[in-house]
């Protein structure tokens, strides 16, 4: 197989779907640190008052920063 074939075989495949992502916040434990909010790459958290939010769970990439750098626990990330 030469390149040209290789290309044209890549180019007709149908496009992956996004695979989606669920954030669950327990505001029981947040504690208002925001540690989550600034570690995420693409801006799906933002805080509301004392306690994360999501704010655009769509951008979720599944990375899970937030979830490893929260220091309480407080947030999870999990394939739907």
């Amino acid at each position: 197989m030469n390149e040209k074939e290789t290309v044209k075989e890549v180019a007709t495949k149908p496009p992956r779907e996004k695979k989606k992502w669920n954030i669950v916040i327990y505001e029981e434990l947040c504690k208002g640190c925001s540690i989550c909010v600034d570690f995420c790459p693409t801006d799906v958290l933002t805080m509301k008052g004392d306690v994360v939010a999501v704010k655009a769970l769509e951008r979720c990439t599944g990375c899970q920063l937030c979830d490893l750098r929260c220091p309480d626990f407080a947030i999870q990330v999990f394939p739907e």
